[in-house]
This record gives C-alpha cells, sequence and structure tokens, in this order.
C-alpha cells in the first residue's frame, strides 16, 4: 500500500533486520540492512538521521559478524556525518563515538579507542549529566578499555564508582549494573 520507498516501509525492514541481528541471525540480518541504507540513501539522503542510523545498524551487523574490515569505515563515516549533521554534543553522536571506539577495541587499537572513550564519557557528563545511562555506559566501556589496556590502576577505580553510581540510578538489579559488577569483581 505504501510502497516500496516510503518511510514507514523503509523503518518496517529496518526493524525486522534489526530483529533477526538480535535473534542472531546475521545471515539474514546483514542483506537487509544492506538494501534499507541503500535504499534510505536514495529516497532520504545520505544526511538524513535515518539514513546516519541506517549506515550505523550496518556497521554494528558487520561487527556482529566479525567483519571488522567493512564495519570500522562505516562507523568512521557515520560518526564524521553526524558530527557535521547533528553536531558534537548530540546525544546520537555520543553514541555513534561509543561505537566507534568499541570496534577499535575489538581489533585491539586501544589508543584510539581510550581516546575516543575518554572523549565521550567527558561530553556524556558535560550533556547528559553523570547520572544519565549513557553516561554510566560511556564509564564502564571507558573502565573496560583500560582494563584491555593493562591499566588496571585507572580500570578498577572507575568500576568501582561507576558500579556505585548505576547501582543508585539504575537499582542493583539492572543488567548495567549487574555487568559493571560482574567486571569489577574479576579484577579483584
Amino acid at each position: 500500500m505504501l510502497g516500496g520507498d516510503h518511510p514507514d516501509t523503509l523503518t518496517s525492514r529496518n526493524n525486522l533486520a534489526y530483529a533477526y541481528r538480535s535473534a542472531g541471525n546475521l545471515r539474514r540480518a546483514i542483506p537487509l540492512f544492506e538494501r534499507t541504507l541503500a535504499d534510505r540513501e536514495r529516497v532520504l539522503g545520505e544526511d538524513h538521521p535515518d539514513t546516519l542510523q541506517s549506515r550505523n545498524n550496518l556497521a554494528s551487523a558487520y561487527r556482529s559478524a566479525g567483519d571488522l574490515r567493512r564495519a570500522i569505515p562505516l562507523f568512521e563515516r557515520t560518526l564524521a556525518d553526524a558530527e557535521r549533521v547533528l553536531g558534537s554534543d548530540h546525544p546520537e553522536t555520543l553514541r555513534l563515538r561509543n561505537n566507534l571506539a568499541g570496534a577499535y577495541e575489538a581489533v585491539g587499537d586501544l589508543s584510539r579507542a581510550v581516546r575516543l572513550l575518554e572523549r565521550n564519557v567527558t561530553d556524556c557528563e558535560r550533556i547528559l549529566g553523570g547520572d544519565h545511562p549513557d553516561t554510566l555506559n560511556s564509564r564502564h566501556n571507558l573502565a573496560g578499555a583500560y582494563e584491555l589496556a593493562g591499566d588496571l590502576r585507572r580500570a578498577i577505580p572507575l568500576y568501582a564508582s561507576t558500579l556505585a553510581d548505576c547501582e543508585r540510578v539504575l537499582g542493583k538489579d539492572h543488567p548495567l549494573t549487574r555487568l559493571v559488577r560482574s567486571n569489577l569483581r574479576a579484577l579483584q
């Protein structure tokens, strides 16, 4: 009824691809993400927020499939475009920076991952506040990058303070709180 190019159709296809990815079916998710990105670029333009979301989703699916050779350039392009279009202080830009840092971490480029995550934590605290769930997640990710880099002197206190804040803000049983607690316990 709406047609293949209608924005609602594109959103539905994106959501279906996301469901496949969440279920671990990357064989079906990736082609849908690729098609949705191509259609959103054609219909909405390369700078539209939905197009940026599609590019990030495809990069994330590539990362989940272990194809970091394709994921990282896509994450880099998406972040650069988001900074230009949305601004460096936009919450979506902060999430995209976090995703790129995670991809750098996955390929062992810890110096770039740490630099991006340190910037992201600072920006999240300034923009969203110290208690925002995205800020807490960024702090957890930075502690994890410090840990992978062997810098336990910075990782352990950051895990500990993040755990205290997660328990206070999100509750003791929240998934992020449990993850931070587990990572801290592994180091003690």
